[in-house]
């Protein structure tokens, strides 16, 4: 079914081009559903013969078409977030990046957006859920949504000049090597933060929750994967030390936020940049903290016990704390292959606040250009991922219990959740990709009576 609908994606992405990401690193445009999410999320710069200082406003777009579909796999049983057999569903959107130079390092940037379709069973049935396009929130009809207005400022402190290419959310300009970064808006804390070039872009690479982002890096965001903050970059020399804080959502995994900081999430980052035989490399080390009303998986099984119904962890919700802690490293190897790895734990007795429901993860994997074979602008990927939880939450679910995406009604016999991703992104034009994506899930939703599940997908990507 899905191999029929090849087709649909080159002819919507045509369409697009016919008719008509993410917020960008400081030191280099980031890959922006998160995650995203999404995160996921830039765009190939746009050449630009005018000078830095001639450049005043600049405008780019993309769309993105993907389609996914599961096989038939084992399901003895289903709860409100189980995965099904033999379903599938499809997202687009359309993302305009329109830029301003305000000053001499500053800029201003909007990401309106039109967004379509749904994830599978509603973005729901597996912790490292399969696609970071889609969201929380799903529609039949598109819809338009305002998701970055931010500025940023860059301010030189001295040291060896460096060269920022044009790209989405980024002027093209020339910075110090050491300098302070300041971004205030609306935007993805994964922007910013938990960046990896070779897994970290849902548009162009890997399209899995856990891969592209850590997955137990529970950032603050609403439905669509995005927040309001501020953030400050310190660049020195090989060093980069990142700092923000964010508004949570009103409620967990909802697509409000909570203004004013009333529940807020704080983040802090070290970056150290290397080079091995004068190959890149890379080591991230990231923490956050998140306050707000939040409820105790153990609590909630036990007031469970004692009134005879299935968990209810708003019952059990008071202000407290939820932190984690990640290390991402990644280093290229060759000219055309690079590999990275992710790992991650966060405080496992606190229910999930706005990813998703991991509380322990590693995934590690490649990124292959295709020089070998004559493709210089394909790639191919794989990569693994080991997901687990607390005993608390399969306490919780076995009990019942609903986490933000994964609860089949009862666990009584638990598992790690193992997925395996390997993609094959074709260039087909200068700007148009077209992109085949498996996903095979042992456990999802850390459950021995369900799968394994394979995921198929389709993904059409053009940009300008």
């Amino acid at each position: 079914m899905l191999l029929k609908r090849i087709a649909l994606p080159c002819l919507c992405a045509a369409r697009a081009a016919a008719c008509g990401a993410a917020l960008a690193g400081s030191a280099s445009p980031a890959p922006g559903q998160t995650p995203a999410p999404p995160q996921q999320r830039s765009a190939a710069p746009r050449p630009d013969s005018r000078s830095d200082s001639q450049q005043r406003f600049a405008v780019y777009w993309q769309s993105t078409y993907t389609e996914q579909e599961t096989a038939n796999f084992r399901s003895p049983y289903v709860g409100p977030n189980s995965l099904t057999p033999d379903s599938g569903r499809e997202t687009v959107d359309m993302t305009v990046y329109a830029g301003a130079r305000l000053w001499r390092g500053a800029e201003l940037w909007i990401n309106p957006e039109m967004d379509q379709g749904f994830g599978l069973d509603n973005t729901t049935g597996v912790a490292g859920f399969t696609s970071a396009e889609a969201f929380k929130v799903g529609s039949n009809a598109p819809y338009l949504r305002l998701q970055r207005a931010f500025v940023r400022e860059t301010l030189d402190l001295g040291g060896p000049p460096q060269s920022l290419d044009g790209a989405p959310n980024v002027f093209a300009s020339e910075v110090s090597a050491n300098r302070l970064v300041l971004t205030i808006g609306k935007f993805s804390v994964v922007d910013l933060f938990d960046a990896n070039d070779y897994a970290h872009d849902s548009r162009n690479d890997f399209l899995n929750w856990a891969v592209i982002d850590t997955g137990t890096f529970d950032y603050a965001a609403d439905a669509w994967g995005y927040s309001v903050g501020a953030a400050a970059e310190w660049y020195a020399g090989p060093w980069t030390l990142r700092a923000g804080a964010f508004d949570l959502s009103s409620v967990p995994n909802a697509p409000t936020l909570e203004p004013g900081f009333d529940e807020f999430q704080i983040v802090a980052e070290l970056e150290r940049r290397f080079a091995i035989g004068e190959r890149a490399g890379k080591v991230l080390i990231t923490g956050f903290d998140s306050r707000a009303r939040m409820g105790l998986l153990g609590a909630a099984v036990d007031l469970a016990a004692q009134t005879g119904t299935p968990p209810d962890i708003a019952a059990v919700r008071c202000y407290r704390s939820r932190f984690g802690a990640a290390v991402s490293a990644e280093q290229q190897i060759l000219d055309d292959l690079g590999v990275f790895l992710r790992v991650g734990k966060d405080q496992g007795n606190v229910e999930t606040y706005e990813f998703t429901d991991i509380d322990r993860t590693i995934a590690g994997g490649l990124s292959w250009k295709g020089m070998r074979w004559g493709r210089p602008a394909d790639t191919l990927g794989l990569a693994l991922v080991d997901n687990g939880i607390s005993a608390d939450f399969e306490r919780y679910l076995n009990s019942g219990g609903l986490g933000i995406v994964v609860g089949d009604g009862r666990l009584p016999h638990p598992g790690p959740e193992e997925i395996l991703e390997t993609y094959y992104e074709a260039s087909l034009l200068a700007r148009l990709h077209l992109t085949f994506d498996y996903q095979f899930v042992d456990n999802p939703a850390y459950n021995r009576d369900r799968g394994p599940a394979s995921v198929l997908a389709v993904r059409a990507h053009v940009q300008f």
